[in-house]
């Protein structure tokens, strides 16, 4: 996706996400209705989800979209859980080069994980988005997916 095109979708998304979430209290239908308008608005998000913090160091599969996804990933395993222990965005242009990817969905090429923090920068969750072409996400995916993340936890903790 051309560079002007993908500012514009994320654009145009964003007043959608913030005007359906303004106000909701689940931490569930906010994510899911999330997830809903990135899957859609983006066509080269083919896994677009959340992995919520559900144990000490675990992650569990939370609302997404496209094909099965992996139910458990453990913090010390996988480009999620990297982004988990690290509490910061990790972007992956080639899955397949990095000894700790997890292949949820064997199409994956490429992927970027953004932490979703609370107010107290405890980890809740990480939004991670699947793309099955190469090198698909760059610092206009990480600035959006971003600032989402951000008006999610404004939303639900502050």
């Amino acid at each position: 996706m051309r560079v002007e095109d993908k500012s514009a979708a994320y654009r145009q998304v964003l007043p959608r996400i913030n005007a359906l979430i303004e106000g909701e209290a689940d931490v569930i239908a906010v994510m899911s209705t999330v997830i809903c308008e990135l899957h859609q608005a983006m066509p080269y998000f083919d896994w677009t989800g959340f992995y919520r913090v559900t144990a000490p160091e675990m992650l569990t599969v939370g609302p997404y979209q496209g094909g099965h996804g992996c139910l458990h990933i453990p913090f010390a395993q996988g480009i999620c859980g990297r982004s988990a222990r690290l509490k910061s965005t990790v972007i992956t242009d080639d899955v397949n080069s990095q000894s700790d990817h997890i292949a949820c969905a064997t199409s994956t090429l490429s992927e970027i994980v953004v932490p979703l923090l609370d107010q107290h920068d405890n980890l809740v969750a990480v939004l991670d988005v699947d793309s099955d072409s190469p090198a698909a996400f760059d610092d206009i995916d990480k600035h959006y997916l971003e600032k989402i993340c951000q008006t999610i936890s404004q939303t639900l903790y502050s």
